[in-house]
């Protein structure tokens, strides 16, 4: 029996989460031998034990073979010390569990090319998958802090900074991705300015050297940027820091239509994996039933994939969520005149009537 945490989070979150609960469900009738079991993060993590994380529910991550997440933050807790804020939950499990291989695919459903803002024969056909280092960089760099200058002034500072190891392990799982693809990888770094992407176009190389059938390119991500607006499709893999995965994920998640589509897997270095919708806890509309659940369904497809080894119950997530959108079915952010729109509840009871 294979055990998932489910970590709904904040916002919509527990919305979104549900809805992708029913269809673990519909697969555990199916003969999926799965068993689930719910803690608090972020916010509501806070809420509970005056952590993001508590510990309760990190030893429930680390105790299981995947986990679900929904998403963390919200007003109520932005004049929190950065130290207690939702968002340091996720990056919490992300360092403990040593989840340093993020998976973010933006790909076009040919039935929402026209709710993409690029032009349709711009997007058409559009699949990338963006590899994101997960656990290193500057967000989790040291020193940083906020210090007070002789003069008086105050001072934010960061660090920037990647070993040659954490290059060639994201480096190789994202060449490992692109074999089983388009043999196309693209690395963006910002080698001409910073000496620490410098290391890491270097290591790219090396590591390119035991790939001989892929094809390796290197971009700066300014220039990364501007490509994924003008031409996307000239991308297949692209393999970035954490940040910069940070900003092109999101970037890459709109020419699709909707950030509302999109899954992503954080794996570690044994295939153990979170699974989250990349858009974030939208406190604007929690409790209001009109959150797309379809990236969160699909995380839940990549986790059968990628942790469980269950790739035929996974197709079958992917081709019921194929089938809702035939069907015209849409949430409010893929809504467009001449469909049905439909509630959270209602898209994630399509998807299990479809499976």
């Amino acid at each position: 029996m294979k055990k998932i945490a489910i970590l709904p989070g904040d916002g919509i979150g527990p919305e979104i989460v549900a809805e992708a609960v029913k269809v673990l469900e519909c697969l555990r009738a199916d003969g999926l031998d799965i068993e689930m079991n719910e803690a608090p993060v972020g916010g509501a993590g806070y809420e509970a034990s005056g952590k993001p994380l508590p510990d309760d529910t990190l030893a429930l991550a680390k105790e299981a073979d995947a986990i679900l997440l929904g998403a963390v933050g919200g007003y109520q807790w932005e004049s929190l010390d950065i130290s207690v804020r939702p968002e340091k939950g996720l990056l919490g499990l992300r360092s403990e569990l040593e989840l340093f291989s993020n998976l973010r695919p933006a790909i076009l459903y040919k039935q929402l090319a026209d709710a993409s803002t690029l032009k349709p024969e711009v997007v058409a056909g559009l699949d990338i998958m963006i590899v994101r280092e997960l656990t290193g960089g500057i967000y989790f760099g040291q020193p940083r802090g906020v210090r007070t200058l002789d003069n008086g002034e105050r001072q934010g500072f960061n660090t920037l900074v990647y070993s040659e190891s954490e290059i060639e392990r994201i480096g190789r799982s994202a060449f490992d991705i692109a074999m089983k693809r388009g043999k196309k990888i693209c690395s963006v770094d910002k080698a001409n300015v910073l000496e620490c992407t410098e290391l890491w176009r270097d290591v790219m190389e090396h590591v390119a050297k035991d790939y001989p059938e892929v094809a390796l390119s290197h971009m700066y991500v300014d220039n990364a940027a501007m490509q994924l607006v003008r031409a996307p499709k000239q991308f297949d893999v692209m393999v970035t820091t954490n940040m910069f995965g940070d900003i092109l994920s999101d970037c890459a998640a709109m020419l699709t239509g909707s950030i509302g589509m999109l899954p992503s897997a954080s794996l570690d270095a044994n295939g153990k994996g979170m699974y989250e919708p990349i858009h974030g806890s939208a406190p604007d509309i929690a409790g209001q039933n009109v959150a797309n659940p379809l990236a969160t369904i699909l995380s839940v497809a990549m986790m059968l994939r990628y942790s469980l080894n269950e790739s035929a119950m996974a197709d079958r997530i992917e081709k019921a969520v194929e089938s809702v959108l035939d069907q015209g079915l849409r949430t409010a952010d893929i809504y467009s005149d001449g469909m049905q729109k439909v509630s959270t509840s209602e898209m994630g009871d399509a998807v299990v009537s479809a499976l």
